[in-house]
């Protein structure tokens, strides 16, 4: 999708947009609009029940000169940022198959600022987000053709606030591409391929480990995972070094399991096709990284991706076995089909040993529990630090991308001792998804401050969102950009 930033409306302009507050619609300028093309908006208002509620669209085709003019209301509600976010997208939404190419949003007169400007064309941008690459028989009326967003009128410093939201939608780009991508196409070696060739000439530090490397580290939990797939594993690190020399000031560490068929702990086959994004947290991570750099962040972050895929052949590991993480702790493998955390395990004590970091974020699609106590709404967050937490709550509520704190405690964490190793990898089905942050949680360091978010629920959705269609969401990019950009960047 294209932005352009206009002073005033192009004279050829057959789309028009008007952003309106919540009941503001009679006293607002509608330039270019004359007294009968007044009444047939306010007509068109009444007749759908069009008030300025977020995110809510009105239609109607007003004369100008010797012409007709296709109008639309966009209801921004109070005229908060995340209200002209919303509007952005319910905008695209209503246009991407219309048959229109082009449309102006009119600002004039209605007070935005900058950043709500900047908000209204990223939630039409990420809107138009689409994956049609092997659809060979889509119907004409069903292709896309909505390509311009011109924002008409924006008040100075929009662009500039824009370039912040671009790099933002490049990201989520990014992520639900590879969140989308099936597991023919998108493995750990390709998912490498693909991050590099993305994020090509943007001034990443990238380091690939391959089965051998990680063999020789240690990382038996990792490699333990993959053992059951012809597919070899892969560890991808991506660093940006924004605020010069020096080790990294936070790791933020992704589940890039590419397929999850459960190993020998197999899962139904109804529904196991959406286990292609089980890498969401990966992708996510990914995405956050092509952002930072993309906007020149100014912190030193590193984005580790624990790549595998989990399949039951026979070289696969059983129930029962007993693997050695990278740690020097050894886990009891109950189910095969808990195999996300195995894989952060490796990683994060690959972060702490190789770059030296106090503060680590890892996200993964990590327990079905998580959709049972949240569903869609909220990703889950546990923490060993409450500062840590408070900061990432936060970023979660200014981003759109939220979250909800679990507990964590000494309880929960006697429920995973194993009678022959020093853990197991499950414990009983009651409070599932703490279990499985407890796990984790063993393989942090003494004075590193440490949090999980199990995104479950978040990173496929199954109806249209307010800057998504069904499908990938992207989420976790702006979570991460946001908490960067709030807690280390000087």
């Amino acid at each position: 999708m294209k932005i352009v930033f206009a002073q005033s409306r192009p004279a050829d302009a057959d789309v028009v947009a008007y952003a309106v507050k919540k009941d503001d619609l009679p006293a607002l300028a509608l330039p270019g609009v004359d007294a009968a093309g007044r009444a047939v908006l306010a007509a068109a208002a009444t007749g759908q029940r069009f008030e300025g509620e977020p995110g809510s669209v009105a239609e109607a085709f007003v004369g100008e000169g010797q012409g007709v003019t296709r109008v639309l209301l966009l209801g921004v509600g109070g005229g908060d940022d995340a209200s002209y976010e919303r509007a952005g997208g319910a905008l695209t939404a209503k246009l991407i198959t219309s048959g229109a190419t082009g449309v102006t949003v009119d600002l004039s007169g209605t007070g935005a600022n900058a950043v709500s400007a900047a908000r209204l064309a990223a939630g039409a941008a990420q809107r138009g987000w689409r994956f049609d690459e092997y659809r060979t028989r889509l119907p004409e009326k069903s292709k896309a053709t909505l390509a311009t967003v011109t924002i008409a009128g924006a008040p100075a410093g929009s662009e500039e606030a824009w370039r912040e939201r671009d790099a933002v939608t490049q990201g989520l780009a990014l992520t639900r591409t590879l969140v989308t991508l099936p597991a023919n196409i998108l493995y750990p070696e390709s998912f490498v391929e693909r991050v590099i060739a993305d994020t090509d000439g943007l001034g990443l530090e990238i380091e690939v480990l391959d089965e051998p490397a990680m063999s020789r580290l240690g990382m038996g939990a990792l490699l333990g995972v993959a053992q059951g797939s012809r597919r070899a594993p892969r560890l991808l690190a991506i660093r940006w070094n924004g605020a010069g020399a020096g080790d990294p000031a936070v790791a933020l560490v992704g589940k890039g399991v590419t397929f999850d068929t459960g190993g020998i702990s197999i899962k139904p086959a109804a529904g196991m096709e959406d286990m292609k994004w089980d890498m969401g947290g990966a992708g996510a991570v990914a995405g956050a990284m092509k952002t930072l750099a993309l906007r020149k962040a100014k912190a030193n972050v590193i984005g580790i991706c624990g790549l595998v895929e989990n399949m039951p052949d026979g070289n696969a590991q059983r129930p029962g076995d007993v693997v050695t993480s990278m740690s020097g702790q050894t886990i009891e493998v109950i189910n095969t089909d808990a195999e996300g955390r195995l894989v952060l395990c490796d990683c994060i004590t690959w972060a702490q040993k190789t770059h030296n970091v106090k503060t680590i974020v890892d996200l993964a699609t990590l327990t079905g529990a998580m959709i049972i106590s949240l569903g869609a709404e909220y990703g889950g967050l546990f923490s060993n630090d409450d500062g840590l937490a408070d900061k990432l709550l936060a970023a979660g509520k200014a981003s759109g991308d939220q979250l909800w704190r679990f507990p964590l405690g000494d309880a929960y964490n006697k429920l995973i001792d194993s009678q022959i190793a020093d853990m197991k990898n499950v414990g009983p089905r009651g409070g599932g998804s703490i279990t499985a942050a407890q796990f984790l949680q063993r393989f942090v360091e003494d004075g590193v401050k440490w949090a999980h978010l199990d995104i479950a629920g978040m990173v496929w959705a199954d109806k249209d969102g307010a800057t998504w269609a069904k499908g990938a969401t992207g989420y976790g990019v702006r979570l991460l950009d946001r908490f960067i950009a709030d807690n280390f960047e000087g």
